[in-house]
Formats: C-alpha cells, sequence, structure tokens
C-alpha cells in the first residue's frame, strides 16, 4: 500500500493575510479559490507546490470545526495533514480493528477521502485520500498544474507535529498509515512526517512544514514554522 505526502492545510482567520504570506514567501501562485467547501461554513486557496499542495481554509460561519481549532490552539496555524494512498479500501478496512473514527468521507470526481478522529490518532486531522489518477489531485481544481510555480518552492517534504510525547505519537501514527516509525519519525513513501517535544504555548499540533527549495530560509506563514531546504 503506498502512502505518500500530498497537501498541508492550515487554518487562519484572515484568509486573504495568510494567502498574501504564502504568495511572498514562497513565490508560489493560487491554482483555485472556495472549491467544494461552503457547505463546511469555510473559504479557502489552495497552491500547488510542485505536485504537493498547501492549502489554507478560513472559516465564514459560527460553530465551524476549523473555527473551534483557532480558539483552542489560539490563533493561526497547522490544521490537516493529507495523504495519498493507492488503496484506500485496505486503508479503512483497518481502522475499526484500531479504534480510529472516521469523522468525514469526502468526495467529488476522481478523488475519495477519509478524514480520521484526531482524538483517535493525534496531533491533527489526518486524511487518507485515493485518487483514480495517481497523478490528479482533484481537491485543486481541474487546472491547478498550470499554476505550478517552482523558481523557489519545489515540493513539501516534511511536517512537524508537536505532541506531548513524541515517540507515542509517532508509533500511533505509524500503525494507522502502516508506516515504519524511526525515533520519532513516520517514513512515507513520498515525505515524512517527525514529532517534536512542545516548543510554544499552544499545545499539541501541526507546527512545522519543510520545503524543498532552491536557497535556505526560515519563514513563519499563518503560524507555522516553513523551513526552506535546498536538496
Amino acid at each position: 500500500m503506498a502512502m505518500r505526502l500530498r497537501q498541508v492545510v492550515l487554518v487562519a482567520g484572515d484568509l486573504a493575510r495568510v494567502e498574501a504570506e504564502i504568495v511572498d514567501g514562497l513565490a508560489v501562485e493560487a491554482c483555485v479559490h472556495d472549491l467544494g467547501v461552503a457547505q463546511f461554513g469555510l473559504r479557502n486557496v489552495l497552491f500547488p507546490v510542485g505536485d504537493t499542495l498547501l492549502e489554507v481554509v478560513s472559516p465564514v460561519e459560527e460553530g465551524t470545526a476549523a473555527g473551534r481549532h483557532l480558539a483552542r490552539r489560539g490563533g493561526d496555524g497547522g490544521y490537516m495533514v493529507i495523504m495519498q494512498t493507492d488503496d484506500l479500501d485496505g486503508f479503512g478496512d483497518r481502522l475499526g480493528d484500531l479504534g480510529v473514527r472516521v469523522v468525514l468521507e469526502a468526495r467529488m470526481p476522481g478523488i475519495h477521502g477519509l478524514h480520521l478522529h484526531p482524538g483517535d490518532v493525534g496531533g491533527a486531522i489526518l486524511s487518507v485520500d485515493e485518487t483514480d489518477d495517481w497523478t490528479d489531485w482533484p481537491w485543486a481544481g481541474p487546472d491547478w498544474r498550470e499554476h505550478r510555480r517552482t523558481g523557489l518552492a519545489n515540493e513539501i517534504v516534511a511536517v512537524e507535529v508537536q505532541a506531548d510525547d513524541p515517540a507515542a505519537m509517532a508509533g500511533r501514527w505509524g500503525e494507522v498509515l502502516r508506516r515504519p516509525v524511526e525515533d520519532t519519525v513516520v517514513a512515507l513513501d513520498g515525505g515524512e512526517v517527525r514529532f517534536v517535544t512542545i516548543r510554544d504555548d499552544r499545545g499539541e499540533g501541526l507546527a512545522g512544514v519543510e520545503v524543498r527549495a532552491s536557497r535556505q530560509a526560515d519563514l513563519e506563514i499563518g503560524g507555522v514554522r516553513f523551513a526552506l531546504r535546498p536538496a
């Protein structure tokens, strides 16, 4: 069963401000706005980073899960990690035995995903999705490839999740994703998930993103640490 890091999602109170931070800091271009999220009381924007995606969601209604996340973590920050698999049925068949609840089955033509309960996995909302075409990503709209700008940022290669017990949370993610774990790192077919000790007063959550880039830089965008690192 293949499992690769495909999309990272941030949550922001002011979508336009964080969108501008991303464009300025990563030199990328938005490929779509507000695709399929109005039903959840959200607005969003997506950016291709090579063949990986960066999304920002922002609540526009009261009582949304994203709004509660903003309040709980004290502002903008990381929200969701989306993996791509080639066997969603096989992945989903194991979840009951692992005690993992599915909070949402997300669908649109060409893609189907399972959003897992963060209380059963830890750290962030984890989604595992399968596409009809491995190279495509319908969440980003029909022409997302035309908006790829790789002069600076080429690919999202890792995420960092703050945890009270990084080793235990890494073990849980490895168990759920059926991926090897070394110390506090879950290895994927493309990229990795790293679990680190809590470095601020915001508690557990998605706190860092590493991007393969043409030069080295350390940025903060939307309450998340972005490490740009040459290959």
